[in-house]
C-alpha cells in the first residue's frame, strides 16, 4: 500500500499554510491557514472494508514547564510523548483520496463539531482539546484535522507521521471517546496493511 501527497513531502518541512501556527518576528509565532494536506493512496489489499487515517507528533513534551517560556528552552533531552493531530474512522473502501482544504480549513477557537463527518466517515478528537482545556479563549472539543503547533523554544525539530490503515471492518468500534489512544487501541487485529511517511515542523527559528 502506499500514501503520498500533493500538499507535504516526506522528509521534508511542512509548508506553513498546512500548520496550526507559523513563525511571527514580533511575537514568536501567529495562527497560521490550518489547512488539511491532500492525501492519496493506492494498492489497498483484498478484503480492505475502510480505512482509518493518523497523523500524529511523537516529539512533544512530556513536561509543560518550559514550553513557549520567555529565556528558557525545551531541552531536546526531555522525553516525549504523541500528540494526535488528526484521526478520521470510517473511511469508505471506494475512497482513494482526501482533498486540500476539504477538512480543515482555518483555526476555530472553542473546538470543532463532530464526530459525523462527510461520506459516513467520522473525525475524532486531537489532543488540542486537552492543550486548551485551561483557556478560555480556546477550550473545546477539538474534532478533525488542526496542524502542527510545536514550542517555539523547542530544540527538538518535530516529527509528523501521517498511517493510513486498511481494515477489515467498514466500521471501527473504538471504546469510549474518539481519542487518539482509544483509536490506536481499536485498531489491534483489524489491521490489513498500512503505510505511512514522515514530515517536519518548528516554530524554533534557530531550527
Amino acid at each position: 500500500m502506499k500514501l503520498v501527497s500533493n500538499s507535504i513531502s516526506p522528509d521534508q518541512p511542512i509548508p506553513e499554510q498546512y500548520a496550526f501556527a507559523r513563525i511571527a518576528p514580533e511575537n514568536h509565532i501567529t495562527l497560521s491557514d490550518n489547512i488539511n494536506p491532500h492525501l492519496a493512496w493506492s494498492d489497498a489489499p483484498a478484503g480492505t472494508q475502510s480505512f482509518v487515517l493518523i497523523c500524529h507528533d511523537p516529539d512533544v513534551p512530556s513536561k509543560g514547564d518550559d514550553v513557549n517560556q520567555e529565556g528558557r528552552t525545551v531541552p531536546d533531552t526531555l522525553p516525549r510523548v504523541d500528540f494526535y493531530h488528526w484521526l478520521l474512522l470510517d473511511i469508505p473502501a471506494s475512497v482513494t483520496e482526501i482533498a486540500e482544504g476539504s477538512h480543515c480549513r482555518g483555526v476555530t477557537p472553542n473546538g470543532k463539531p463532530g464526530p459525523a463527518g462527510p461520506y459516513n466517515m467520522r473525525h475524532g478528537i486531537n489532543d488540542y482539546t486537552a492543550w486548551f482545556a485551561g483557556d478560555e479563549n480556546m477550550k473545546g472539543d477539538y474534532f478533525g484535522y488542526d496542524g502542527p503547533c510545536p514550542p517555539w523554544n523547542d530544540e527538538r525539530l518535530h516529527r509528523y507521521i501521517f498511517t493510513l490503515y486498511a481494515l477489515d471492518v467498514t466500521t471501527l468500534q473504538v471504546q469510549g471517546d474518539l481519542t487518539g489512544g482509544n483509536v490506536v487501541a481499536a485498531l489491534d487485529g483489524h489491521v490489513l496493511a498500512n503505510a505511512s511517511f514522515t514530515s517536519t515542523y518548528t516554530l524554533n527559528p534557530a531550527l
